[in-house]
């Protein structure tokens, strides 16, 4: 019997975490191994999402997985043979790793037969959350948030001001048209919360020309829902690319009076979800790392001078030798 949603300390007791997508930026690697499963230093970006919702005190993973992709859940298996060879071996450490991931959270697999969308995956968890749930956490695995926390920041926002509260980042107006921009005003002026981190979403516009978006303020992969979310899923129709849209079903509880606001954050993102993003991702956890980290730093300065002086080599061979026209 799974504690009530009161016992969880900011009463999320279930993280959906959409996992079903193909990873075709990441191929060839990913015709094998899931995107969530490729290492951050040693860390799966799966088990991070772990760590952070555990961190809330929710207790259960709701997992949108492929029908291809279980990999991902076996992760979360406690791998008893592995454990026994380590221990026989007093490999201590690394035991602790293996059991790591079970220990963060229980895992529930929930299949999405077709990619129709993040909130067809969003809406499909509805299935294994217990009645007293009336909030939901969702968390991107493509995107960490760091540090961690921001979660419950927002739970927080949610316990004075009702509703759903969304992590936004603060960019350059002229990268706005890559994401999801929110259409703000500010909190009431008698609030507690400080008024240059917490706004109120009235829209929101995807992918908008950089003059015409309405903010500088733009989603990040997380979301604390109130459970009026799989109603407005239910309600709305196919978007983009005959996709249901969790976007779409926000800004219907918006017209309809649903109170949403945003948490600003000002630490860093990482996006996992392409080799761009997730290259700085490693080099950034592995400076940080008390036993990679001084070696790392090392590395990188040779490769950087390496790469340097062959610039400086070829500048220099291109202007002895002009092209001839």
């Amino acid at each position: 019997m799974s504690l009530s949603s009161s016992a969880h300390p900011h009463g999320v007791k279930t993280v959906i975490v959409p996992a079903a997508g193909m990873g075709t930026r990441f191929l060839p690697a990913t015709k094998t191994v899931p995107k969530e499963l490729l290492p951050v230093v040693d860390t799966p970006g799966i088990e991070l999402i772990a760590e952070e919702a555990n961190a809330l005190g929710a207790t259960r993973l709701a997992v949108i997985v492929a029908p291809n992709k279980q990999e991902v859940m076996r992760h979360f298996e406690q791998f008893p043979n592995l454990v026994e060879t380590l221990t026989e071996r007093g490999k201590f450490e690394q035991v602790a790793k293996v059991q790591r991931a079970a220990k963060l959270m229980t895992p529930v697999a929930v299949e999405q037969a077709k990619p129709l969308g993040l909130g067809h995956a969003v809406g499909l968890a509805e299935s294994v959350l217990d009645d007293d749930e009336d909030v939901v956490a969702v968390m991107l695995p493509d995107d960490l948030v760091l540090p961690m926390g921001v979660v419950e920041k927002m739970a927080a926002v949610r316990a004075e001001l009702g509703g759903s509260v969304l992590c936004a980042v603060d960019v350059p107006r002229e990268e706005v048209f890559n994401y999801g921009v929110f259409d703000i005003e500010e909190i009431p002026a008698d609030s507690d919360l400080p008024a240059d981190k917490v706004k109120r979403v009235v829209g929101m516009v995807e992918k908008p020309d950089p003059a015409d978006a309405p903010s500088t303020f733009v989603a990040t992969g997380r979301y604390l829902l109130d459970r009026g979310i799989f109603d407005a899923l239910r309600r709305i129709k196919p978007g983009k690319g005959g996709e249901i849209q969790l976007t779409d079903a926000i800004e219907l509880m918006i017209r309809e009076g649903h109170p949403v606001h945003i948490v600003v954050h000002e630490g860093k993102r990482h996006d996992l979800g392409n080799p761009a993003g997730y290259i700085p991702a490693c080099v950034d956890f592995g400076l940080s790392h008390p036993t990679y980290g001084p070696g790392l730093r090392r590395a990188i300065t040779a490769i950087l001078a390496e790469h340097e002086a062959a610039d400086t080599a070829e500048a220099a061979g291109a202007a002895q030798h002009p092209t001839q026209n």
